[in-house]
């Protein structure tokens, strides 16, 4: 799944390690995430949409193609 947390974590100047501590996770799942290479618990996706300010529909890209749905 695509997301703009990368894009976001960007224009906001904050690192992979400050985002982590921000929603409690590991830096490898910041990575993971921004590489889609991970899809974020419905937790973890409003932890996130809060932290930056978004709504979870804002920050992650539900392509049904790419799911394969």
């Amino acid at each position: 799944m695509k997301t703009r947390i990368q894009e976001l974590r960007k224009e906001r100047r904050i690192t992979q390690n400050e985002l982590a501590d921000a929603v409690d996770v590991t830096r490898q799942t910041i990575i993971s995430l921004e590489n889609g290479k991970y899809n974020a618990s419905l937790v973890l996706a409003h932890k996130l949409a809060q932290f930056f300010g978004v709504m979870i529909e804002d920050l992650f890209i539900f392509d049904l193609e790419e799911e394969n749905l």
